[in-house]
């Protein structure tokens, strides 16, 4: 049954608690294991769900599932020493905490009915909470209270959409099971003009949770307090389960025919979120904000991406898969330069070229790829996207998405620039243990391979996931 890939990691979560804490990471690294094990057997065995009615193996969802898992794996190796290195007072509750946001992130993945979605949503906001506060800072304790208080309300927006497109359902006399499945076959029955009201309140809800502007404001702090192994989950796989469900519903949304209505407004929020973003990563003097910032733009792009539909929607799959790689890493990255030079303030490091050299190299090639620079991924993604706009005449949006990439990549490249080859401060903190490097290069070696050579089968399931509004061509 599908529904083993989200109970495990529930289950060995409430394990960790029991262990001893020095074991609680082998338990940790153990759970990311088992979980990519399930989910391949997922992927290549067509398992079938315990309750259909609430959870199906969609290929959109499959494909978040799968990029979990892999980012998943690789955190938790950085996490074994991690923990160990900067002995974390608190390292059961970490590693519970980062099995049970595995397992909610698992179950939006797989949820089919709108109100399990909302549920598992919300649950990942419940139990990362905790990985935020973990160092019980002040700035830490601010930082939790505005993710949860935010999102929270963001997703009671989210649930009020629900509502809506039940209502919507009502008013079209429709009998039948509430599940995004059932709902694309009676589609163009739904009343419009409360499933459009449902849709903007869903893009609001969830995009709270996904890091669209205006609704952000939550995310830089906790990207910045939570542990790395943590940011780099948030960042990496939570904000992918937050655009799930805004896909769901645009999916729904062009199988009404009113794909038009929902492709402008996730457009709107798209640029509103890249022009945000790369204000906010000029002048940044916190590399670890910077990245969050930029993950804000990025999300920017892939709403961007999927609202112009046709090249510029897979260019968004695309996009969504190498971002999710390359900012885990970059966040790895950034927990290495934390722990050697004891500081986030971009201004106060410099010369890690010297003094990390094996960091470095993650660090400066997850800057080349995360600014759409060959060899890596999102150059290519980036520019399907351009030609998918240019295709549909959104003339003025293309310029204010080639604007706004400019602003971005010219912020990263002076901290990145300045940190990488300044002049060199030094590191009294932690050495460069392998298990602190070598994930980040598995990520980016993995986003390198994606560019010249994608699996079949992953292939396959990005078309599966786009065709319902047009596909590539449409």
């Amino acid at each position: 049954m599908i529904e083993s890939v989200f109970l495990f990691p529930f289950v060995m979560g409430l394990v960790s608690l029991a262990a001893p804490a020095k074991s609680s990471r082998f338990v940790l690294a153990g759970t990311a294991a088992g979980h990519l094990l399930l989910t391949l057997m997922i992927w290549h065995a067509s398992l079938s769900p315990l309750y259909p009615a609430f959870f199906t193996a969609a290929p959109e969802g499959l494909l978040i599932l799968l990029v979990t898992s892999i980012i998943f794996v690789a955190i938790s190796c950085y996490a074994f020493s991690y923990v160990i290195e900067t002995k974390m007072a608190h390292a059961r509750v970490f590693s519970c905490c980062m099995m049970l946001f595995l397992g909610t992130m698992s179950m939006v993945a797989l949820s089919d009915h709108p109100i399990v979605l909302w549920i598992a949503i919300e649950a990942t906001t419940l139990v990362s909470a905790p990985l935020i506060f973990i160092h019980r800072s002040k700035q830490a304790l601010e930082a939790t209270w505005k993710y949860v208080l935010i999102c929270s309300v963001g997703i009671a927006l989210a649930l009020l959409g629900i509502f809506f497109i039940t209502l919507a359902m009502d008013l079209g006399n429709i009998a039948g099971p509430l599940t995004f499945t059932s709902l694309n076959t009676v589609a163009t029955r739904l009343d419009p003009v409360w499933l459009k009201a449902g849709f903007v309140f869903i893009v609001i809800g969830f995009g709270t949770k996904m890091g669209l502007a205006p609704m952000h404001t939550w995310l830089p702090d906790a990207h910045s307090e939570a542990p790395s192994p943590a940011s780099a989950l948030l960042s990496g796989a939570l904000l992918n389960c937050a655009f799930l469900g805004i896909y769901k519903t645009h999916v729904l949304m062009n199988s009404a025919g009113l794909g038009d209505f929902s492709g402008s407004v996730l457009v709107g929020f798209g640029l509103c979120s890249m022009l945000v973003g790369a204000v906010f990563i000029v002048g940044q003097p916190d590399y670890k904000r910077m990245l969050a910032y930029s993950s804000i733009e990025n999300m920017g792009i892939i709403s961007f991406g999927v609202g112009i539909g046709g090249l510029a929607l897979y260019g968004a799959f695309i996009h969504l898969i190498h971002h999710s790689l390359l900012k885990s890493s970059l966040f790895l990255s950034a927990g290495n330069i934390l722990l050697g030079f004891g500081t986030k303030q971009a201004g106060r490091i410099g010369g890690i070229i010297h003094s990390l050299p094996r960091t470095f190299v993650s660090f400066f090639a997850g800057f080349v790829g995360l600014c759409g620079l060959p060899p890596f991924g999102m150059f290519v993604s980036e520019i399907m996207v351009v030609i998918g706009a240019i295709r549909g005449h959104w003339y003025v949006s293309v310029v204010l998405f080639v604007f706004a990439l400019i602003l971005a990549v010219a912020g990263c490249g002076r901290v990145f620039m300045a940190m990488s080859f300044g002049e060199a401060t030094t590191a009294a903190g932690l050495g460069e243990k392998p298990l602190r490097f070598i994930p980040a290069y598995a990520l980016l070696l993995t986003s390198l391979v994606l560019c010249f050579w994608m699996p079949e089968t992953v292939y396959v399931t990005i078309i599966d996931s786009i065709k319902m509004i047009g596909g590539i061509h449409g």
